[in-house]
């Protein structure tokens, strides 16, 4: 009698002490869930224009949003200095991988140079996202980035409208590769030709290079060679709207006397745009590029279904508009609230 009792005790016991680890282990596994945590690896171009400190903005803004959530993400920036250095980026890519990174957002500096170590990261079970220059693969997991086409083609417009349909213009290049500016310059190209035939392209085919310094000797040149007739030029990116600002200073040609649309914002750009010697700058939102980099690959990692391309959106901006909110956040985005 009392030995059934104890054996009956005695599984009682078991069953509750069951009962308890499993309830123990289904509480530590919601734990581990209210606090997740991803290492996100978040690799630009460059490091040195303002442009990417925005991007840099926007992936430290989701990543306090995350933390309010109660997702903690570790954003390790990294990205080469130069945006030429190619092999520095490549290697970046290559380093996270064996890493083991959580996801990759990748600014690639060449749509084809980056496939391999993309794809390869991306065998390796590494989600990959692709912001602001596109990537000559479909196997991304997204492509967060401005309509650079659209962008391109709003430069032709406005350039067109400025110039009342006639003259000569310029447009100058950025480098091979770079598949955003590649972009925006056929979107340039397309709107002149269809819409502005009365335009003559005189100069088209030069390469800056990715530094202010290389962008404003080759304007030179291209400015002392055809400074006499040019009525207005086009600048794809930031860069490259200084180094034609420069050279356009230079010669006497600037304050509008040869009309100039440029491509991004700086501090130096937006002052010309305040002095009226640029006309125009078409504007991205990087600090949005940079957000939605980093919330499309987290929201891959939790499981959540994504977009496979997000336009971030892109405008011009004017001595007309500059100063409405919308195009005050754009020009001078909130860096100093998320950079510290």
């Amino acid at each position: 009698m009392w030995l059934k009792v104890e054996l009956r005790l005695e599984a009682n016991y078991a069953k509750s002490m069951k009962l308890l680890f499993g309830l123990v282990l289904a509480t530590a596994f919601a734990a581990s869930l209210s606090a997740q945590s991803y290492n996100i690896a978040v690799i630009p171009k460059g490091t040195s224009h303002e442009f990417w400190k925005s991007i840099h903005a926007g992936a430290i803004k989701a990543q306090q949003e995350l933390a309010a959530e109660g997702v903690k993400v570790n954003i390790n920036w990294k990205g080469p200095l130069r945006e030429d250095d190619r092999d520095q980026q490549i290697g970046v890519v290559e380093n996270f991988t064996i890493r083991r990174a959580h996801g990759i957002v990748l600014a690639p500096l060449d749509s084809k140079a980056l496939v391999a170590p993309v794809e390869k990261a991306l065998a390796s079970k590494i989600p990959v996202v692709i912001i602001d220059s596109g990537l000559q693969s479909d196997k991304p997991t997204s492509y967060v980035a401005t309509d650079n086409f659209k962008g391109g083609q709003l430069a032709g417009e406005h350039l067109g409208q400025l110039l009342g349909g006639k003259g000569k213009a310029i447009m100058l290049r950025y480098q091979v590769g770079s598949a955003s500016t590649e972009e925006r310059e056929a979107g340039f190209l397309d709107v002149m030709k269809k819409k502005f035939p009365g335009i003559e392209l005189i100069s088209t085919d030069q390469y800056t290079g990715a530094t202010r310094d290389s962008a404003q000797q080759v304007a030179q040149n291209v400015v002392n060679r055809f400074g006499k007739d040019v009525n207005g030029c086009f600048a794809p990116c930031e860069p490259v709207t200084i180094g034609l600002l420069l050279a356009l200073k230079e010669k006497g040609l600037a304050a509008g006397k040869v009309k100039l649309v440029g491509f991004d914002t700086g501090a130096g750009s937006v002052d010309a745009l305040k002095k009226g010697d640029v006309q125009a700058l078409v504007v991205q939102n990087p600090v949005r590029m940079g957000y939605l980099g980093v919330m499309t690959v987290v929201n891959h990692l939790k499981g959540k279904p994504v977009e496979k391309k997000i336009d971030t959106g892109v405008a011009v901006v004017t001595t007309a508009n500059m100063d409405t909110p919308a195009m005050r956040e754009l020009l001078n985005p909130p860096l100093d609230k998320y950079l510290k």
